[in-house]
């Protein structure tokens, strides 16, 4: 079980979180952000602030100017949903930061069996039933996100949504490409 402590100084390769029992990520493909919020169940107004803070960068590609467009994979949904998740358990935003960059620098083996639990003021990191026993029979657990659990929802929710390769250019880039030209 860890504390969510955040350090300014230890930031983390976006590959480290989500390695192991999901989707391989293909580097040219992902979700436009009107996609990956409707997936993640939050607005495109909270999608854009939060990429703007950088607390959940898009991984296949971030927004390069007027009328590009941000492509998000199916790791870093599951990371918007658990932030949304946290969220509307009353946890701030700033303990939010500091869970997901813990989530990340972990290098969480399994993340299927990891849940995430609170004591209202804190999130800790438990990956195995003995550490929520332990929490909770300290009286300190008042919530836990099951991650396996919300993975399922997020692969459930992109069933039918069609992914976007990287390679192709927007469509409103490429119109304002030709009106210049």
């Amino acid at each position: 079980m860890n504390e969510v402590n955040r350090s300014d100084e230890a930031r983390y390769e976006l590959d480290v979180l989500f390695s192991d029992g999901m989707p391989e990520r293909d580097e040219n493909a992902g979700y436009r952000g009107a996609e990956a919020a409707k997936a993640a169940g939050i607005t495109y107004r909270q999608l854009d602030y939060w990429a703007r803070t950088e607390l959940v960068v898009p991984t296949v590609r971030d927004a390069s100017g007027s009328g590009s467009q941000r492509l998000y994979g199916f790791r870093d949904i599951l990371v918007l949903k658990l932030v949304k998740r946290l969220l509307d358990t009353g946890i701030s935003l700033q303990q939010i930061r500091a869970a997901v960059d813990q989530l990340r620098s972990a290098g969480i083996y399994d993340l299927a069996q990891t849940t995430l639990m609170s004591d209202g003021s804190s999130i800790y990191l438990c990956t195995t039933n003995d550490e929520v026993i332990d929490l909770v029979s300290r009286g300190q657990g008042v919530f836990g996100i099951a991650i396996g659990k919300v993975l399922r929802e997020v692969e459930t929710s992109l069933v039918e949504i069609t992914s976007t390769s990287a390679d192709a250019s927007d469509e409103l880039a490429a119109r304002r490409a030709r009106k210049v030209g």
